[in-house]
């Protein structure tokens, strides 16, 4: 099976046609208004709005509430909803009932202890996602897209009923190793393919993507 990928914290045309063009499986867009990767729902519509078929609309949230979901989904088309907060398991069952859509749930990984506790999910969620956890959390420090990874080994040979996803600290130039190391189909990456917190690269998300399509 071939290793896809997800773009991650798209807001710009430029972006999503590199990620477009470069074959990308999963486009992700950040309705967390703190995040620099933040675009407005009207935005991310226009953007979902010109993907093809092959690739799948993520909508990535933190602890939203019934109301901030409803006001998204009114306005962008999302068939998978991520969520990158505390949701307890019950939560995200309760999310994937009230909207139909699949939700992702990601796991912040620190230790094996972290990465075991994935099974509480896996009745609730549809995919998986393992992610940094950030050392040394505070009331500023963003959920994801820190640019940090994590050890690789924690997630070689995980095994689940459902696919799970790759993310933190990836770049073009070292997703080939972390695959390697970590067994990943599915891969995740933001701040590896920017200039700067939330400025995307055509450049970095073709070369990344290239990598990986040679994987």
């Amino acid at each position: 099976m071939p290793v896809e990928a997800k773009i991650c914290g798209l807001k710009d045309p430029a972006a999503l046609d590199a990620a477009i063009s470069g074959g990308a499986r999963y486009a992700g867009f950040v309705f967390y208004p703190p995040s620099p990767r933040y675009v407005p729902a009207p935005e991310a519509a226009a953007l979902v709005g010109r993907l093809p078929e092959r690739i799948t609309a993520v909508g990535v949230m933190v602890d939203p509430t019934d109301e901030e979901i409803d006001g998204v989904l009114r306005a962008v088309k999302l068939p998978v909803l991520q969520l990158h907060g505390s949701e307890a398991p019950e939560r995200v069952a309760a999310i994937a009932r009230r909207t139909g859509c699949r939700v992702m749930k990601a796991i912040k990984v620190g230790t094996e202890r972290d990465v075991a506790s994935a099974a509480r999910y896996e009745a609730a969620a549809d995919m998986l996602m393992f992610d940094t956890r950030p050392v040394a959390a505070t009331k500023d420090t963003l959920p994801g897209g820190t640019g940090k990874s994590f050890d690789w080994s924690l997630v070689k040979g995980f095994a689940s009923k459902h696919r799970w996803m790759l993310s933190g600290g990836l770049h073009a130039g070292n997703v080939a190793e972390a695959v390697a190391i970590s067994g990943a189909k599915l891969v995740d990456i933001s701040s590896g393919v920017e200039t700067a917190p939330g400025r995307k690269s055509p450049e970095k998300i073709a070369a990344f993507l290239q990598r990986v399509n040679a994987l």
